[in-house]
């Protein structure tokens, strides 16, 4: 089975055609074709690293997108009555692989 690594969002993933995954949002639209570079592929009897997977790209298609969970940051400081709470949801792409060339 094939595999790759790929990097986008500042995260390193591993996909397989087919695959569904959340990765940062990309600023793309829905339903729209978008490509990474590949940083590793193996075709399950070779593995190819560097300057050999130079070329290979990693097709995928954006099918949705929203906000994640809730992550709420607190900030506190005994003593001295300092308390700060916020929250962040960070938006999200979700993104299925198609074709590892």
């Amino acid at each position: 089975m094939t595999f790759a690594i790929i990097q986008t969002g500042g995260k390193q993933y591993k996909v397989k055609s087919g695959d569904t995954l959340k990765v940062e949002k990309l600023e793309v639209g829905e339903k729209k074709a978008v490509s990474f570079s590949a940083l590793l592929v193996d075709d399950g009897q070779t593995t190819k690293i560097g300057k050999e997977v130079a070329g290979s790209q990693v097709s995928a298609e954006v099918i949705g997108g929203g906000k994640g969970k809730k992550v709420v940051v607190i900030h506190y400081k005994p003593k001295v009555r300092h308390f700060t709470k916020r929250g962040h949801r960070q938006l999200f792409s979700e993104i299925k692989i198609g074709e590892i060339k």
